[in-house]
């Protein structure tokens, strides 16, 4: 756990590179304060103490817990109260379609508040709430409410991890920070899914919603321990910061957010919404048709062939997310481009064979595109926005887009499948990948911009 009360002890220097100049803006003027949101350290900002660091991964750590001790098996659970199928995906349809509609507006009301700290607390205790509801209360009234108040939730405590992410981080150090807060996400996914599914198997599918909310505690625990003055809040939504004297951010001179228009109206902002919807409606219904696979051919054992993918796809997440970090330091484009390639590969070897232990095996390669994905894709909208003030509402504009492709993909290819096979579906996946893998390395410039050493 994070110490609570921790002195405070400046992280050590680096190296003072000249700060990149993200597509689509202005360079600064001379007169500019030191640092941005994809920067380097050059002032008085430059130290971040690290009792607030270690308490940001222990954040993401519990988390994750907690939204994976809720989520995944609230279908299980729903099932063994005797719901049939149908209100089973209604309640998971209510669970997803109010997180994708939360993000956008969560991240507006992140980049305007001051207040990002509360809002975590908030949405983490909405969670707990919502999961003992259904655990005391399964009544449909009260699924549907909880189900709606998780996505919610989750879409706020998304856009406010982010947003406290890039406002605490040290300047020129966001890359490397956000690959740690993956690391310790997918380290929590994998920490729940086991714990979890093992006391449920052996208890009862109830222990899931009550770990879930067991989780609530150390997660506020560690964001108390994550100090409000730590955060820069200019930073923290994309705009540029000055800093006083004393090392603490301020507004004064910061340019006023640029409006709405003027941040999508930019060809590399379409173009990385294009590429990333495609990629998401290629992705999303891959694995639950890898299931419904696995199903057929594995019968009981299907339901631990599928947990192995899931824990596959989250070890190597967990084991390649810093190195991603620190690696996207020069350059985003050619991570992405891996991860881009890495799915129609997936989809295509998806159909060489039959044995599950194969089909686990491939999902390295999912493990590697949510990696690289979770660290770039955030580093690349921070570098398309840097100086806008529009950080947060533009990464929860692209998760909404996301989302939304993502639901269509499980339409698509779930009644593609139904209409042909297996085989013919995951080829037009792969070949919706291979059009997203093509427009990018066409379309997309680099976002990282280099400069020589001062």
């Amino acid at each position: 756990m994070p110490p609570h009360a921790a002195p405070c002890r400046p992280m050590p220097p680096h190296v003072a590179l000249k700060a990149p100049m993200p597509i689509g803006l202005a360079a600064p003027p001379a007169s500019s304060p030191p640092g941005n949101a994809t920067g380097n350290p050059t002032g008085p900002l430059a130290g971040t103490c690290t009792s607030s660091l270690r308490a940001l991964d222990w954040l993401n750590f519990f988390v994750a817990d907690m939204q994976a001790s809720v989520g995944p098996f609230l279908a299980v659970y729903l099932a063994s109260q005797g719901w049939n199928e149908l209100h089973v995906g209604l309640a998971l349809t209510v669970l997803g379609v109010s997180a994708i509609a939360a993000q956008t507006p969560a991240g507006a009301l992140v980049d305007r508040t001051r207040a990002k700290r509360a809002l975590v607390a908030a949405a983490t205790v909405l969670t707990a709430l919502s999961a003992l509801a259904v655990a005391f209360r399964p009544q449909p009234a009260v699924i549907y409410i909880a189900a709606a108040m998780m996505g919610v939730a989750g879409g706020v405590l998304g856009s406010a991890i982010y947003g406290i992410t890039l406002g605490i981080a040290e300047p020129g150090a966001f890359g490397a920070r956000q690959g740690r807060n993956q690391s310790f996400n997918a380290a929590g996914n994998i920490f729940a899914s086991v714990a979890v599914g093992l006391a449920a198997y052996f208890i009862d599918n109830r222990t899931a919603l009550f770990a879930g909310a067991a989780f609530a505690m150390p997660a506020l625990l560690s964001l108390a321990a994550l100090s409000a003055r730590e955060i820069n809040h200019e930073r923290a939504r994309g705009a540029q910061s000055s800093a006083d004297a004393s090392g603490s951010a301020s507004p004064a001179g910061s340019a006023p957010p640029l409006t709405l228009r003027m941040v999508f109206a930019r060809r590399p902002v379409l173009v990385f919404i294009a590429c990333s919807v495609l990629f998401h409606f290629a992705n999303g219904s891959m694995l639950p048709l890898v299931g419904q696979k696995l199903a057929r051919g594995q019968g009981a054992g299907s339901m631990a062939f599928m947990a192995a993918c899931v824990i596959t796809t989250q070890c190597v997440a967990a084991a390649a997310s810093g190195w991603i970090g620190r690696a996207a330091a020069r350059g985003r484009k050619p991570l992405l481009l891996a991860g881009f390639a890495v799915l129609p590969l997936r989809g295509l070897l998806y159909t060489l064979t039959d044995s599950a232990t194969q089909l686990v095996a491939i999902q390295v390669l999912d493990g590697i595109a949510v990696a690289v994905f979770g660290v770039v894709s955030v580093l690349v909208i921070a570098d398309l926005t840097a100086g806008s003030g529009r950080f947060n509402y533009m990464l929860g504009a692209i998760n909404t887009t996301v989302g939304i492709g993502a639901a269509a993909s499980q339409v698509a290819g779930g009644e593609i499948v139904h209409l042909t096979d297996f085989r013919t579906g995951m080829i037009l996946l792969s070949a919706v990948a291979v059009v997203a893998l093509v427009l990018f390395a066409w379309a997309m410039p680099e976002t990282r911009e280099r400069r020589r050493v001062a």
